[in-house]
């Protein structure tokens, strides 16, 4: 068996699972103190493999007005909005609404770059994948909805902010001779410095209380939610193609409800499941629609879907 397609299933799990740990640690900490956490044991073995396979170089800190904007955008910003947003959801909510990211990244990328012209296929995508969106949030129940809708303007926040990195990487990274890992290991550097910076670290210990969040945060979100995660990606890349490699997409919103529901015991509805299925469904007709010889390079920047 080609070890990419199980590389591609253990990456899926990584990230449908994420939604939960963030839940566990968001009962004793701040999102904000969930996302140092996480990037800092994100960083430090991504830092190690990066070390090992000498893929860093000073000479790379002439792009670091780059690293910066993307440490925001792909990672501090990004996870904040998440882990806020699962902190205020059910994890298995949160989860279905991360499918959707790969709509608001083709939206940032049509409204600021205009380098792809959208066909009726993609445009049916999109609008069935906002659709699935609006169901989930249900704005039309209002104060009595049992959706936070505080929670999902988070994870959209989230999923915007991720969707302007990859324009962000595309218009100004996807040129630059450099490894993957390196522009990971960078960005991810720099987010830890600036996370620090912010992060009000009070009761930061609380999370030793929980065994099952304090591990969920150090091995679930950090070594395997973003480490792991980030070098998951780039070998599938490498060994699948960007295009297949996109398709695990569709599995985080699929675990993470399985997770949710089993093992968190979270309630379930149908139109939940309905609302997914337009999620996932607006996602397929979107890169499916795509013209292949008009697609852009990948980005060099990682989808983290969590």
């Amino acid at each position: 068996m080609n070890p990419a397609y199980l590389a591609f299933a253990l990456l899926g799990l990584i990230w449908g699972s994420n939604f939960l740990f963030m839940k566990w640690a968001s009962v004793l900490i701040t999102p904000a103190q969930i996302v140092f956490l996480r990037v800092l044991f994100g960083f430090l073995p991504l830092l190690v493999y990066a070390l090992a396979t000498k893929v860093l170089s000073w000479k790379q800190l002439r792009y670091a007005h780059h690293f910066i904007v993307m440490s925001l955008l792909a990672t501090s910003v990004y996870y904040y909005a998440f882990a806020k947003g699962a902190s205020l959801l059910l994890s298995s909510v949160a989860g279905m609404l991360s499918g959707a990211i790969p709509l608001f990244s083709f939206v940032c990328a049509w409204a600021l770059l205009r380098a792809e012209r959208p066909t009726a296929r993609m445009i049916a995508g999109v609008v069935c994948g906002f659709v699935g969106v609006l169901m989930i949030a249900r704005p039309w129940h209002g104060a009595v909805a049992s959706v936070n809708l505080g929670g999902v303007a988070y994870m959209v926040a989230g999923s915007l902010s991720v969707g302007c990195s990859f324009v962000y990487a595309r218009r100004f990274l996807s040129k630059l001779d450099m490894s993957p890992v390196a522009l990971s290991t960078w960005q991810i550097g720099f987010a830890l410095l600036t996370i620090a910076c912010v992060t009000p670290f009070d009761g930061m210990t609380h999370i030793a209380q929980d065994m099952r969040a304090a591990v969920g945060i150090a091995l679930g979100l950090g070594l395997l939610g973003t480490a792991l995660a980030y070098i998951l990606y780039y070998f599938i890349v490498e060994r699948l193609g960007a295009l297949a490699a996109s398709s695990v997409t569709y599995i985080p919103p699929v675990v993470a409800l399985a997770i949710g529901v089993l093992f968190a015991h979270e309630p379930i509805r149908s139109l939940d499941l309905l609302a997914m299925v337009c999620i996932l469904g607006g996602v397929f007709l979107l890169q499916s629609g795509r013209n292949p010889r008009k697609n852009p390079a990948p980005s060099s920047s990682a989808r983290s879907a969590a």
